[in-house]
């Protein structure tokens, strides 16, 4: 199977936020769930500070597409990282 980057469900995402993406799960590999939200905080600030933003529309469409590549734990790892951005908002 190949990488989600190469998926066409995400080939109308510009690549540099692609590029984001993919150095975020390198990244967040290994962490615990204490230690998750700290990172993403750090993640968004970097994000802002590089003016990289994801509309709802294309988050949801790199979820999916994450989804059919990922393994049962990182499915788990997706869920825990979604709800803490979900509970955010509220």
């Amino acid at each position: 199977m190949g990488s989600w980057l190469d998926d066409p469900d995400v080939a109308h995402i510009d690549k540099s936020k692609l590029d984001f993406l993919q150095m975020l799960v390198f990244e967040s590999n290994g962490l615990s769930k204490e230690q998750m939200l700290p990172f993403l905080m750090a993640v968004a600030k970097r994000g802002k500070d590089k003016n990289i933003s994801f509309t709802e529309e294309e988050m949801n469409t790199i979820i999916q597409t994450l989804r059919k590549y990922a393994s049962p734990e990182e499915i788990d790892k997706m869920n825990k990282m979604t709800a803490i951005f979900h509970n955010r908002k509220k």
